[in-house]
C-alpha cells in the first residue's frame, strides 16, 4: 500500500543514520549454574563438561539492536553427549531470569534454533531450517539477528540462513546454550553484517515489488500458535494485493472488503468477490481435473496412493466456506483424504507427494487430528475420522476473520482447529490412499451439507443449536415430536415397526453390535421407556439403557455402548457406567434378570440428574450434571433380542410367541415357508452377461473365469423380472483370497437386452439399486451405510436373497433371515443382478428362489430357518467336508443344502460314530417337484480317503454307493450295498416333510437303529462293523437339512458366551489347570509373508525375520490367516539397546498380500488391532491401557503370542501365559502382525514351543499347592530360585531401585549374594512372570498380597532358619519403616528389638501380665518395656507414608530427583501376633482382599519375626 511504502521508506533514514556506537559484545554476568565466565565476560565455559550436559545458558549483556548480529565462536566440544550449541533470542530480562536447564525451557517470548529446528517457547514451529547446528565444529561461528522487520535470522560462518521466524518484539536479548557437546564459546562481535545498506535497499525494493503484485506467501510469517502481533510482515501476512491494477493491499484487515466478511479487496489481482472457488490448474502429477475444474480425480487409484494434491485457484476469503464432496473411494489402501490450508502459492509450489511432507506454511486435518507443517499438533481434534468417511460425505473448512480455522464434517462445525491462521491461505486437498475423487460444493445451504444421497438420512434429528429439519420419520403430522428409534443402528441390529421396534435378527449368533438410539434428543423430564419383547437364553448379560450426547446420525456405533469413552451414561446389570467407567456399583434392579415383557426407562430431569426405571419403579438418581441435549440409548446386548418403545400414541404390539422346537417353528418370512407345493421356479441367469462371466448348469450357476487375473466384468442378471414377493436367492460356492471386495447384489429396472454391461454394477447411474459391503447404493451413489449385513464378510456357503415387496420395498435375506428394508420406491418390474466381484467367483441359484409369504411377521424374525446350535448338551455333530458335488455345507458343517438337480447329495458325519451314539438331523427344506426323499444309514467308507471336494466321482445316490459296505434306509426298505434286506421296516421316509427328524445309531450289539422324530424304529440291520460313519443322501424332494444331535464327549472347546460367569476361584482352591483351556494343540505352520517392510530380511524358510537397518520400516505379517483358537507365537531373538521402544504385535483384518507397509504399525488405520507397550490400539486409536506387561521391557528369549478365541476376542500370550482379552470383534480371517521396532531386531517362529506341548510341570500351575506359594513362585523355588525368577533382565525400575539401595551404603553381608533372588514387582515384571495378586502361606494358611510397585532385595537368611522346616510354615507380612532405621534393624536381624525402638511405629507399652496388652503406667521401669510392631499382610497398608516416610534422592545416572520409601518383607510365626483394625482412622478400604478391621497385625514377641527381604519403592 502507499501508506505501507511510505512507512517503509520513513524508517530507512533512521537506520542509515543511526549512531555508530557498537553494542558491547559481552555476556551478561548472570548465567546458568554450571557456567564460568572469563575474558571480560566474552568467554563462557560449562563446568564438568563430561559429567553434565545442560545448565549452560548465557545471554547477551544488553538487548540486541535491530540488524546487529550477535556472533559467537565455538571454542571447545566434547563427544560424550548428543546435541550441541543452541542459539536464539528471548524477551526475558536476564537480570530477573530464573535460568532453566536448557534454552528450550525458556518461555515468555523466546525463539531458539536447536539443531535444524526453530522453537518458540519450547514448541517447534519450523522443522527444517538452515544449517544443522549439531554438525558445527570447533572454530565455526554462529550468530543471531533481529532485522528491522521483526524477523529472526541465523548466521553461520557469515552466511545468512534466511528467516527463521517473524513478528518478533523489539526488545530482545541474545541467548546461547552451551548444551551437550558444546562446552565453551567466545563472543566475537555484535554488529550489523557487511553491506547492510544494500540489504536494506533490497528489502525496500522487495516491499515495492510485493505491492505491485499479489502476495505469494511461501512461509508462515510466524509460528501458527503465535500470539504476537500480526500484520507486520510485508507479503506473507498481507491480503491479496492488486498492484497490477493499481489496487491497494491490506494487512489482514476485513475493512478491505465491502461486506466486512471477506478479507480480500474488491478487484485485487483482477479478481472479483463472486469468482467461484475452483481447483488450480497446477496440481499433483496423478490428478485429472474435470467439470470446469470443480472435480479432481487421482489416476491409477489401485496402483498409486499419493501424488494427489490439489489446491484452490485463489486464496480463501475470510469466513468463506471451502467444501468438497467425496465422490469415490477405493478399498485398498490405508489412510484417506486430507484437507487443510497452506500459505504456498500453487503457481510457485513444487507439489509434494503428500501434503504432510510440506514442512512450512501448512495446516492439514488428517484422520481425526491436526498436522501443522507435517507435525501432529492436535491428536484428537474431533470425533470424526476422515479415514472413516464414505462416498457422498462432505468435508469443509473456513478461516474465520478472527484467524481461527474451523473444519466441518457433513455441515457440522468441529470447532477451532488452529488459532492465528495467516490471512492469505489457499485451500488444499490431498487425494491420498482410499480417496480417489472429490468435487467442490458451492451450495452450502443446511440441507445440502447434511445430504448424503440417502432418503432416510435426510430425516435425521438436528444437532443442538441447529434449526430442525422439516422432514420427520413420523408419518403422523400431529405428532412430529414422537420418540422413535433412529435408522442408524448397530451393524447387527434392525429397526422395524415404523421405528418403534429394534431387534437383533441374529440373536442366537451374535451377542453385541445391537446399539440403537432415539431419533431426537430427550426433553427435560421426558421418560424414554422400552419393553423387552424377546430374549434368548444363550448369552450372559442383557439389555442396557442410558443416554448419550452423540448424535446417532454421525456416530460410529460401537459394538457395545459401554465401549464409548465420551458423553455416555449407561445402566448395565445393576451398575451405572459413565464413559465406560463404573460410577455406581450397586444401583437398582439387576437388568440381567429381566424377562420378556419387563420394561426399562430413563429420564433426564431439568436439574441435570439422570434416573432409571425398571417396570415403572424409579431406581433413584444415577448421575448428575448430565447435559441438557442427550439421546436415549438401548443396547440389545446378550440375551436381549428385541425391544419396543412404549408411548401413548399407539397400542403396543403383542409379545411374540415363544419359539418352539416343533416341526413348523420357522418364521413365515423364511425362505423355507413356501406355501403349499409350489411349482418349480423358472428363475435362471440370463444368457447376456459381463465379459468375464460364464453361465452353466442350465442357467443356474454363474462363475467368473480367470478369477486370479480378473476381478470384475462379471455381472449376471436374472432371465426375467422378479414378481412381487418373489425371492431370488443364490449361494456362494467359490471364493478366492486374492482381491479386496466381494459379491455385490441388487436389482435394476434396465432390461438385459438394453444393458451395456459395465465393469461393476455400481458404475450404472440410473435405475439400479445395489448392496455393496454394508452400503446401499442407488445409481452409483451411496444412499445408506451400515445396512444390517456385510456382503464382504460372507464366506463360501452363505446364501444371499433379494425380494421386492408389493409396496415397492427391497429386502435382502442372508442365510434365510430377512435383513429388513434396504430401500423403498422401487418400480414394479426389476431384474435381480449379481456382480461376481473381487473375492466371489461362483454362485448358484438355490431351490428356495420363488414366491414368499409377504406377511413378514416380526414375532419370530430372530429365529434362523436352520438352527445351528444343538439343543443337546455337548458338542454338536458336524458333517464331513467331503460330499456330493451338488451339496453345499453351511453353519460350520452343521447344515447341508443341495443346490441343483435331484441327486449327488451324499454327505457323511465328520467322525466315526461311537457305540450307542445317535446322529440325528432335521429336514429344513423340501422341493415337491421331485420324488424320492432322504436316505440314511451307516458306511465303512472313510470320507478322509476320498479325493478333494466336490466329489464328481462319488455315487449320485446312496443306493449306488457300493465301494465299501453300506447299510441304509430308503423309503421303508433296508438295503446293504444296494441289495434289499428288509421291507416295511418303518414308516416311509418319503412321507417326511419340513421339521421331521431322522437319526441313526450303531448300538453295542452291532445293530443299526433308525430314529424318526426321536422314536426308535428298532434294529434295521445286524452285524454292523465297528468303524462306521453316518451317511445321508439329500435325494429327491429333501433339499436341506441341519444337525440336531451332539456328541456327549467334547472334542473341542465349546463356544462360550461373553462373561457367562464373573465368579473367580478363591485363592485357597486349586485352579483349573491351563491344560483344560489351552488353544489348539495342533498348530498349522505359520510363515512370514514375502511382502513386508523395506528394512526386513527373511531367512530360514521365512521363519526368521530380522530388521537390517534403521529403527523402523520393520513391519511383517504371516502368509497364512490365523485360525480361531490357534496360538501364533514369536520369540524375541535379538535386541539392540541403542534404540528405545521395542516390538509391537497384533492382527490385521484384511489380506496383506498387496498392503503398502508404512514405517510403523501405528500408521496402519484400517482393521488393525495392535498391542504396543502396555496398551491396545485399534486403527491407531488407543482403546485400552495397562494391559499386560510393557512389551518395551521384554528381554531376549521372551515368547510372545496372539490368539483369537471362538468369540472373536484377541488375547496376548507372554511366555505361554494368557494376559486376558485385549480386544473384541476381531474379524475372520485375520493375519498376525509384527512390528520389529526400536530395540527389537530379530524374531523367530521355528522353535517356539506350542502351548500345551510342554510338560505338565512347566504348564500347569495347578500342580503346585497354593499353600506352598511365596510371591508367585513355588515354595521350594523360593529358597533356591530358578534362573528365570526375574524374566525381565533389563528392567529400568529395578535398576533405579538398585541405585537407591547403593546410596543407602548398607553392608553387602546382609544381602544374598545371588542377584537372582531379587524380585521386581513393577507392572511389567510381575505380568511377565504371571504373578497373581494374592497367595496363601503358612499353617494354617493365611492370605498375603504381593507388593506390587515395590522391588525386593533378598536378605541373607541364617543357616539355622534356612534349613528349618517349621520356618516354612510361617506367615508372610510386611513392615514399613524409615531409611534411618534400616541399619539397626539389619544389625539385630529382628524388628522386635528394645535397642532399636526407632524402628517401631508404635510407642512401647508396659506389660501387665504375660502376653497382655495394657496402658503404660506412669513409673514403669524401662527394662519392662516391650516394643510393639505393626505388620500387615499388604504393602498397601504398611507402605503408607505414615509408616514408610518418603525421602528424596538424586539418581546418580539421570540426575533426576525421586522420592523413595523402604520396608521389610518378613516371615512371622503363627500365633505370635494379634489381628486388629487399622489405626489410622481411614474409612475407605485399603486393599480389596483384606478388611480394614483385620489389616493390621500387632506383634511384641521377640523372635516371632524374621527379616526376609528389603523392599524399596521409588516414585
Amino acid at each position: 500500500s502507499a501508506a505501507g511504502s511510505a512507512g517503509s521508506f520513513a524508517t530507512a533514514p533512521s537506520v542509515l543514520g543511526r549512531p555508530s556506537a557498537i553494542m558491547a559484545a559481552e555476556l551478561h554476568p548472570r548465567s546458568g549454574k554450571l557456567i564460568g565466565l572469563s575474558n571480560s565476560n566474552r568467554t563462557a565455559q560449562r563446568n564438568q563438561p563430561v559429567q553434565e550436559f545442560n545448565h549452560g545458558l548465557v545471554l547477551s549483556r544488553e538487548p540486541l539492536r535491530d540488524r546487529d548480529v550477535f556472533t559467537v565462536r565455538i571454542d571447545k566440544k566434547v563427544n560424550s553427549w548428543s546435541g550441541s550449541i543452541e542459539i536464539g533470542v528471548t524477551a526475558l530480562d536476564p537480570a530477573a531470569l530464573d535460568f532453566p536447564s536448557s534454552a528450550t525451557g525458556l518461555k515468555g517470548g523466546s525463539w531458539i534454533v536447536s539443531g535444524c529446528s526453530v522453537l518458540k517457547d519450547g514448541r517447534s514451529v519450523l522443522e527444517e531450517y538452515g544449517r544443522d547446528l549439531d554438525q558445527l565444529g570447533e572454530g565455526d561461528r554462529v550468530g543471531i539477528q533481529r532485522n528491522g522487520r521483526g524477523e529472526l535470522h541465523l548466521w553461520v560462518n557469515g552466511q545468512d540462513c534466511g528467516t527463521a521466524a517473524s513478528g518478533l518484539p523489539s526488545r530482545l536479548w541474545a541467548v546461547v546454550d552451551l548444551y551437550g557437546k558444546c562446552t565453551q564459546i567466545t563472543v566475537v562481535s555484535c554488529e550489523p553484517p557487511p553491506n547492510t545498506e544494500g540489504e536494506e535497499c533490497e528489502e525496500d525494493k522487495e516491499e515495492r515489488e510485493e505491492e505491485a503484485a499479489p502476495a505469494r506467501p511461501d512461509k508462515f510469517p510466524n509460528n501458527l500458535d503465535s500470539n504476537g502481533a500480526r500484520g507486520t510482515g510485508t507479503g506473507n501476512d498481507s491480503g491479496i494485493g492488486g498492484g497490477a491494477e493499481g489496487g491497494s493491499s491490506t494487512n489482514n484487515s476485513p475493512s478491505g472488503s465491502s461486506g466486512g466478511t471477506a478479507g480480500i479487496p474488491m478487484g485485487s489481482g483482477g479478481m472479483t468477490t463472486n469468482d467461484a472457488l475452483l481447483f488450480h490448474e497446477k496440481c499433483g502429477t496423478l490428478i485429472k481435473l474435470s467439470n470446469n475444474n470443480k472435480t479432481a480425480e487421482r489416476r491409477r487409484p489401485l496402483d498409486e496412493f499419493n501424488n494427489g494434491v490439489v489446491m484452490t485457484n485463489r486464496p480463501l476469503r475470510h469466513n468463506e466456506m471451502f467444501e468438497i464432496r467425496i465422490d469415490k473411494l477405493v478399498d485398498k489402501w490405508s489412510g484417506s483424504i486430507e484437507i487443510g490450508v497452506t500459505t504456498h502459492n500453487p503457481n510457485n509450489l513444487d507439489y509434494p507427494a503428500t501434503m504432510t511432507n510440506l514442512r512450512s506454511g501448512t495446516i492439514m486435518m488428517s484422520g481425526c487430528g491436526i498436522l501443522t507443517n507435517g507435525k501432529g499438533t492436535r491428536r484428537e481434534y474431533c470425533e470424526f475420522s476422515l479415514d472413516e468417511l464414505q462416498e457422498g460425505d462432505h468435508i469443509g473448512l473456513m478461516r474465520k476473520a478472527s484467524g481461527a480455522l474451523h473444519f466441518y464434517i457433513n455441515g457440522i462445525d468441529q470447532g477451532v482447529a488452529a488459532n492465528q491462521t495467516p490471512g492469505v491461505v489457499y485451500g488444499v486437498v490431498d487425494l491420498y490412499g482410499m480417496a480417489v475423487k472429490v468435487t467442490i460444493v458451492h451450495n452450502h445451504n443446511h440441507s445440502d451439507r447434511l445430504r448424503r444421497n440417502n432418503a432416510i438420512m435426510r430425516a435425521l434429528s438436528p444437532d443442538v443449536g441447529r434449526p430442525r429439519p422439516a422432514l420427520s420419520l413420523t408419518p403422523d403430522p400431529e405428532a412430529p415430536d414422537r420418540l422413535l428409534f433412529h435408522p442408524n443402528c448397530g451393524q447387527k441390529a434392525a429397526i422395524i415397526g415404523d421405528g418403534r421396534t429394534a431387534l437383533r435378527p441374529h440373536a442366537t449368533d451374535d451377542f453385541n453390535h445391537g446399539v440403537v438410539l432415539s431419533n431426537r434428543p430427550l426433553h427435560s423430564n421426558e421418560v424414554f421407556q422400552v419393553r423387552i419383547d424377546k430374549m434368548v437364553d444363550k448369552w450372559a448379560g442383557s439389555i442396557e439403557i442410558g443416554v448419550t450426547t452423540h448424535n446417532p446420525a454421525y456416530l460410529q456405533l460401537p459394538s457395545t455402548m459401554t465401549n464409548l469413552r465420551s458423553g455416555t451414561w449407561m445402566m448395565t446389570g445393576n451398575g451405572v457406567m459413565h464413559n465406560g467407567t463404573t460410577i455406581l456399583d450397586e444401583y437398582g434392579h439387576n437388568l440381567d434378570r429381566l424377562k420378556a415383557g419387563d420394561t426399562v426407562g430413563v429420564v433426564r430431569k431439568d436439574d441435570g440428574s439422570l434416573h432409571f426405571f425398571v417396570n415403572g419403579v424409579p431406581q433413584g438418581p444415577a448421575a448428575w450434571n448430565v447435559p441438557p441435549s442427550v439421546y436415549a440409548v438401548v443396547d440389545l446386548y446378550g440375551q436381549a433380542a428385541q425391544a419396543t418403545i412404549m408411548d401413548d400414541m399407539a397400542d403396543l404390539p403383542p409379545l411374540p410367541d415363544d419359539s418352539s422346537e416343533g416341526p413348523m417353528a420357522m418364521s413365515p418370512g423364511s425362505p423355507c415357508s413356501v406355501t403349499g407345493a409350489s411349482a418349480a421356479s423358472d428363475l435362471r441367469f440370463h444368457q447376456l452377461h459381463g465379459t468375464n462371466a460364464v453361465i452353466t448348469n442350465g442357467g443356474r450357476t454363474a462363475l467368473r473365469q480367470n478369477c486370479r487375473s480378473e476381478f470384475n466384468d462379471a455381472i449376471v442378471i436374472s432371465n426375467r423380472c422378479l414378481r412381487d414377493g418373489e425371492l431370488f436367492e443364490i449361494v456362494i460356492q467359490k471364493m478366492v483370497d486374492r482381491w479386496s471386495g466381494s459379491i455385490e447384489a441388487g436389482v435394476t429396472a434396465i432390461r438385459p437386452e438394453e444393458l451395456e454391461f459395465p465393469n461393476t454394477m455400481t458404475d450404472i447411474d440410473y435405475d439400479t439399486w445395489m448392496l455393496s459391503g454394508t452400503a446401499i447404493m442407488q445409481d452409483g451413489n451411496t444412499m445408506r451405510n451400515n445396512y444390517g449385513c456385510d456382503l464382504d464378510s460372507l464366506s463360501t456357503g452363505s446364501r444371499i436373497g433379494m425380494m421386492r415387496t408389493a409396496s415397492g420395498d427391497l429386502h435382502y435375506y442372508i442365510n434365510g433371515v430377512d435383513q429388513g428394508v434396504a430401500c423403498t420406491g422401487l418400480p414394479p418390474e426389476v431384474y435381480a443382478v449379481i456382480d461376481l466381484y473381487g473375492q466371489c467367483v461362483q454362485v448358484s441359484i438355490t431351490s428356495s428362489s420363488g414366491p414368499l409369504d409377504n406377511s413378514l411377521c416380526t414375532s419370530n424374525i430372530t429365529e434362523k430357518s436352520f438352527p445351528i446350535h444343538s439343543p443337546v448338551a455337548g458338542v454338536a455333530h458336524r458333517l464331513h467336508s467331503k460330499h456330493g458335488k451338488n451339496v453345499v455345507l453351511l453353519g460350520d458343517g452343521c447344515q447341508a443344502v443341495r443346490v441343483g438337480g435331484y441327486a449327488h447329495g451324499i454327505v457323511f458325519s465328520a467322525k466315526e460314530l461311537k457305540t450307542d451314539e445317535l446322529f440325528e438331523v432335521k429336514i429344513n427344506e423340501v422341493d415337491e417337484q421331485w420324488s424320492g426323499s432322504l436316505r440314511i444309514g451307516l458306511t465303512t467308507l472313510q470320507p478322509p480317503d476320498l479325493p478333494s471336494c466336490p466329489l464328481s466321482g462319488l455315487s449320485p445316490s446312496l443306493t449306488q454307493l457300493r465301494s465299501k459296505v453300506t447299510w441304509l434306509l430308503a423309503g421303508s426298505e433296508v438295503r446293504r450295498n444296494g441289495v434289499l434286506q428288509r421291507q416295511n421296516y418303518s414308516c416311509s421316509l418319503d412321507r417326511l416333510t419340513v421339521g421331521n427328524r431322522v437319526g441313526v445309531k450303531r448300538c453295542s450289539d452291532d445293530t443299526m437303529h433308525i430314529f424318526i422324530d426321536g422314536e426308535d424304529m428298532g434294529p434295521a440291520a445286524t452285524a454292523v462293523a465297528k468303524n462306521v460313519y453316518a451317511v445321508l443322501d439329500l435325494y429327491g424332494k429333501v433339499t436341506a437339512l441341519s444337525i440336531v444331535s451332539s456328541t456327549v464327549v467334547e472334542d473341542v472347546e465349546s463356544v462360550k458366551a461373553p462373561s457367562l460367569s464373573s465368579d473367580s476361584c478363591s485363592e485357597g482352591e486349586e485352579d483349573t489347570t491351563p491344560c483344560e483351556n489351552e488353544p489348539a494343540l495342533l498348530p498349522m505352520s505359520m510363515t512370514f509373508l514375502e511382502n513386508h517392510g523395506k528394512n526386513i530380511q527373511l531367512s530360514n524358510q521365512n521363519l526368521t525375520a530380522a530388521r537390517v537397518s534403521s529403527y523402523n520400516q520393520g513391519l511383517l505379517v504371516t502368509a497364512q490367516a490365523l485360525p480361531r483358537q490357534q496360538l501364533f507365537q514369536v520369540c524375541i531373538d535379538r535386541l539392540n539397546s541403542s534404540w528405545t521402544s521395542s516390538l509391537s504385535l497384533g492382527v490385521i483384518g484384511h489380506s496383506p498380500d498387496r498392503l503398502n507397509f508404512p514405517s510403523t504399525a501405528c500408521c496402519l488405520k484400517r482393521s488393525v488391532w495392535l498391542l504396543q507397550r502396555d496398551s491396545v490400539f485399534h486403527n491407531s486409536l488407543k482403546i485400552c491401557e495397562n494391559y499386560g506387561p510393557n512389551l518395551d521391557t521384554c528381554p531376549e528369549g521372551t515368547v510372545l503370542g496372539v490368539l483369537v478365541d471362538a468369540n472373536g476376542c484377541l488375547h496376548l500370550y507372554v511366555n505361554g501365559m494368557d494376559q486376558g482379552v485385549a480386544a473384541q470383534d476381531i474379524p475372520s480371517p485375520c493375519f498376525p502382525l509384527i512390528d520389529l521396532y526400536g530395540q527389537c531386531e530379530q524374531v523367530l517362529t521355528n522353535h517356539v514351543p506350542a502351548v500345551g506341548a510342554e510338560s505338565s510341570d512347566a504348564r500347569c500351575q495347578g500342580d503346585m499347592e497354593k499353600a506352598d506359594m511365596v510371591d508367585g513362585i513355588k515354595e521350594s523355588v523360593c529358597w533356591t530360585p530358578p534362573p528365570e525368577v526375574n524374566p525381565n533382565k533389563t528392567c529400568e525400575y529395578q535398576a533405579l531401585c538398585s541405585r537407591f539401595k547403593e546410596l543407602l551404603t548398607l553392608p553387602d553381608g546382609y544381602f544374598n549374594e545371588d542377584a537372582k533372588y531379587n524380585l521386581c514387582y513393577c507392572e511389567s515384571c510381575h505380568k511377565l512372570r504371571g504373578d497373581e495378586a494374592y497367595y496363601k502361606r503358612g499353617e494354617p494358611p493365611r492370605d498375603y498380597a504381593l507388593p506390587f510397585g515395590w522391588c525386593r532385595f533378598a536378605l541373607r537368611i541364617k543357616p539355622h532358619c534356612e534349613v528349618s522346616n517349621t520356618f516354612k510354615k510361617w506367615h508372610i507380612a510386611y513392615h514399613g519403616t524409615s531409611v534411618g532405621s534400616l541399619r539397626r534393624a539389619l544389625d539385630h536381624s529382628q524388628i522386635l528389638t528394645a535397642e532399636s525402638s526407632s524402628v517401631f511405629s508404635a510407642p512401647p507399652v508396659k506389660v501387665e501380665g504375660h502376653g497382655s496388652y495394657g496402658e503404660p503406667e506412669e513409673n514403669s521401669a524401662p527394662e519392662r518395656e516391650i516394643p510393639r510392631v505393626r505388620l500387615s499382610p499388604t504393602m498397601r497398608y504398611s507402605g503408607l507414608e505414615v509408616f514408610a516416610p518418603k525421602v528424596q534422592f538424586r539418581d546418580p545416572r539421570s540426575l533426576r530427583c525421586h522420592n523413595a520409601q523402604v520396608g521389610f518383607q518378613v516371615c512371622v510365626r503363627p500365633g505370635s501376633y494379634k489381628v486388629g483394625p487399622q489405626s489410622l482412622g481411614v474409612s475407605e478400604p485399603l486393599d480389596p482382599r483384606f478388611s480394614n478391621t483385620e489389616i493390621e497385625w500387632i506383634t511384641k514377641e521377640k523372635g516371632g519375626t524374621l527379616l526376609y527381604g528389603l523392599l524399596i519403592r521409588v516414585e
